[in-house]
């Protein structure tokens, strides 16, 4: 009775999920209930098929949006856009118009399409000067709309892009929408090439983003600076055990953190975004929640509610939510695995290899076009990635290095072979594995391993972007990777087309598709590596080859002001010169800012916590030694600890001067200022901490000011 009592319980739980799967978004049955049907099919023209919106039915939208809206509690909309600032933003309007003595609920399709926030105070890289204040919203159909709820009902979003005045981007949603237009542009040509478009309207790419997380207690939190501030903590001496034992990833969930994961998920659920795996990471305190696919524009905007949700929910359940790439130095790092493939409307995978993947010609196309553009493009894909937390994270033992390369797996890298050397054969197969237990089924394997190593992987039927960060907008990283695919694609296409002009031949075809792949593999296979990406030897082997290393945010983000990323981008119609250099300096800006937090954060809890703990503790002993040789007594292991522990206070005295100092300096571009963060404000932030964190060693507990590595990673 109990058993089917648990089970019927079940039962309701999931089916409670089910029904409310996507009941704060307006689409499905909810756009059904409320649009009418000519304007339903009309806004899924545009919705699914990327049809140009028709201005015509916005009035009906918009008034079926505020009703949907005020049914369930709304009075407040808001344009919800991605500014520069890598978060969110949103300025709440209400639906509420004084009319006479009275009022009425009003939401008007001009209201629905364009929005005009301040944009004096984003940043813009240049764009905009502070007294030029005007910008736009506008409406992106494309991603549904949604509610998040609060305490008195809830405001409904509607996801924009965001431009000036002057009609260059200020966001990151307007060059990603570019970019994906300039996919499915070249996309198409090939498939008209090999004769597999008939049906398909647009080509997609799509997107499932892992993320990774911290939960800490917000007690600790609220006790230093450090996380509050900087989301990581700036000194903390290693605990005696970290996840050296791997006892932590994949373990039982603890049952505070489950209640967490659940209410999280509920609310995810509501809002339409599809995760489906959670678990415990390597690190102890860190988690992993995951999605499954979605087209790009609308799983970065996902990534973004998620991030939201996941903090707020933290909040509820006592938890602070700590989404940095390295919130604990020495501990693993947190990052966000960006799962990018290519799909037709139809539902076609263009990067499924299929059961005979040697002779797939137009999988093998692509698969090349993937490897043309990240070896010609890789300092572009390194500088998508970069930021002063990631900086913290790349090469870690936990994270791919900074040089970027491509995993094929043991298939595909016979496949290139094959394709070099005109010598077909068949593919290698994984077969079966047998466990040696009779009961035990045989288990199929893949045809290739995976390498955590790798920072661009294959995976199956897509690529893992492994190097993206977690606190990064996917925005970025998937606009750079599908403008340098974008490239290859028209150039390939072009390539064919040219070649077969007239001729329509399915034999001529595949000998120009195998000359064009065998010269792409000859002239790009330095950027495939299946071995350990972690390992001296492939740095080395890196050099040799001439891949790029850029090691630092500094090294990698003037890529984006070469010549070369300037026309890249203004031919495929996703940044003009002067969008493509207000980012590169919006990042540069950004990198020197965030650095600069950390430091006058790092100042301050030196001078007014660590140091006069250090001074206070060495009071204590320098009496405890007077004391001890007044009397006579034998002393001189604790005099060797005070003489110690006098030489890292002046040292700490020290790095705080060099700071002080450091951080005074004035520098006459982003550009020279970055690379005096890299080169003289990082390395004295360093020597700083480790003088910190060996007086963290030494100070009694009922000293020492501020939660340990222990209490933070370990109580729950």
């Amino acid at each position: 009775m109990e058993t089917k009592t648990m089970t019927q319980a079940m039962d309701m739980h999931a089916t409670d999920y089910c029904d409310r799967y996507g009941c704060n978004t307006f689409s499905g049955d909810t756009m059904l209930r409320f649009l009418e049907p000519e304007v339903y099919e009309s806004l899924q023209e545009t919705m699914k098929k990327g049809k140009p919106l028709d201005p015509a039915i916005a009035n009906s939208v918009a008034h079926a949006m505020m009703e949907w809206a005020i049914e369930n509690g709304c009075t407040h909309y808001t344009h919800w856009f991605q500014p520069l600032t890598g978060a969110t933003a949103e300025k709440h309007d209400g639906f509420l118009e004084p009319k006479g003595t009275g009022a009425i609920a009003e939401f008007k399709g001009d209201m629905l399409i364009r929005g005009e926030p301040d944009a004096s105070s984003f940043p813009s890289g240049g764009i905009r000067d502070t007294w030029e204040a005007r910008g736009y919203t506008a409406w992106d159909a494309t991603s549904p709309a949604f509610i998040l709820p609060n305490e008195e009902g809830g405001t409904l979003c509607i996801p924009t892009a965001f431009i000036s005045w002057t009609g260059e981007a200020l966001d990151k949603k307007t060059p990603l929408l570019r970019s994906i237009d300039a996919i499915n542009e070249q996309a198409m040509r090939l498939l008209k090439f090999f004769g597999t478009d008939e049906g398909v309207t647009r080509v997609e790419t799509t997107l499932g983003s892992e993320q990774e997380y911290f939960l800490v207690d917000e007690a600790f939190v609220a006790e230093r600076q450090d996380l509050l501030l900087c989301g990581r903590t700036l000194i903390g001496a290693m605990p005696p055990k970290g996840h050296q034992l791997d006892d932590h990833y994949f373990g039982k969930i603890p049952e505070r953190v489950l209640a967490f994961m659940d209410d999280a998920e509920r609310q995810l659920y509501e809002l339409g975004i599809p995760v489906k795996t959670r678990h415990n990471e390597v690190a102890p305190g860190q988690y992993e929640i995951a999605p499954t696919f979605e087209n790009a524009n609308v799983a970065t905007d996902h990534q973004m509610l998620l991030m939201q949700v996941l903090k707020s929910t933290a909040a509820a359940h006592g938890f602070a939510c700590l989404m940095h790439e390295k919130p604990f130095a020495g501990v693993n790092g947190s990052g966000k695995h960006n799962n990018w493939s290519v799909a037709t409307d139809t539902g076609v995978n263009l990067l499924n290899p299929g059961s005979e993947p040697q002779t797939h010609w137009q999988f093998l196309t692509f698969l090349c076009a993937v490897i043309r553009a990240v070896d010609l493009h890789a300092d572009l894909l390194r500088a998508s990635i970069a930021s002063a937390a990631n900086d913290h994270r790349l090469g870690a033992n936990e994270a791919p290095p900074a040089i970027i390369s491509i995993y094929l797996g043991q298939m595909l890298s016979d496949i290139l072979e094959q394709i070099e050397s005109d010598e077909p054969r068949s593919a290698k197969d994984g077969g079966t594995l047998d466990l040696g237990a009779v009961t035990m089924p045989l288990v199929s394997r893949h045809s290739g391993d995976r390498n955590r190593t790798s920072p661009f992987a294959f995976t199956g039927n897509k690529f893992e972007f492994r190097a993206v960060g977690s606190t990064s907008s996917v925005a970025w990283p998937n606009t750079i990777l599908n403008t340098i695919i974008a490239e290859s694609l028209d150039y390939i296409a072009t390539a064919l087309e040219t070649e077969l002009a007239g001729s329509s031949s399915g034999e001529q075809k595949e000998t120009a598709v195998r000359a064009l792949l065998k010269d792409i593999v000859k002239t790009h296979k330095r950027v495939v590596f299946d071995g350990d990406n972690y390992s001296a030897e492939w740095h080395a082997e890196a050099e040799r080859r001439g891949l790029p290393n850029l090691r630092t945010a500094a090294d990698a983000l003037p890529a984006f002001g070469s010549d070369c990323a300037s026309d890249l981008f203004d031919r495929y119609n996703v940044l003009t010169a002067r969008e493509l250099h207000a980012r590169e300096e919006v990042l540069l800006e950004q990198y020197c800012t965030i650095v600069g937090i950390e430091t006058r954060t790092l100042l301050s809890m030196l001078s007014t916590q660590v140091l006069p703990a250090a001074l206070r503790y060495q009071y204590e002993l320098a009496a405890q030694v007077k004391a001890s040789q007044d009397v006579s007594v034998n002393c001189q292991r604790t005099a060797a600890r005070l003489n110690d522990l006098s030489s890292l206070t002046e040292a700490m005295q020290e790095s705080i001067e060099t700071l002080q100092a450091a951080d005074a300096m004035e520098h006459e571009s982003a550009l020279s200022h970055s690379a005096y963060v890299r080169d003289s404000i990082i390395p004295a932030m360093t020597i700083a901490r480790e003088v910190s964190d060996q007086l963290e060693l030494m100070i009694p507990d009922d000293i020492w000011p501020l939660p340990s590595y222990t209490e933070m990673l370990f109580v729950r």
